[in-house]
């Protein structure tokens, strides 16, 4: 197995552990109404989920699209076009 395998498995067999560890009832005040009580579990899962998911969002690589690239094909179709000789040389050639 890879280092990063074994990492990933140590690491997420840890967290396990911490929420397994953390299941005891807190209570969760909510922007409207009394405090509920939920499970630490609960609380931390998702928690670790939201980040999760955030720092994939964040993380991912963007596609930058730039007219850098159109510009080069334009120039690059243009010199295919365009005869570079001269007319001796085109005599010589020829």
């Amino acid at each position: 197995m890879k280092t990063k395998t074994i990492i990933i498995i140590i690491l997420t067999m840890l967290l396990t552990i911490f929420l397994m560890v953390n299941s005891d009832p807190v209570d969760f005040d909510f922007l409207i109404g009394a405090p509920v009580p939920v499970s630490k579990l609960l609380v931390i899962g998702i928690c670790i989920l939201i980040g999760f998911i955030l720092g994939f969002l964040v993380g991912r690589p963007r596609k930058t699209v730039t007219s850098y690239d159109t510009e080069i094909e334009k120039g690059f179709h243009n010199q295919e076009n365009k005869s570079t000789l001269s007319d001796e040389d085109r005599d010589y050639i020829s």
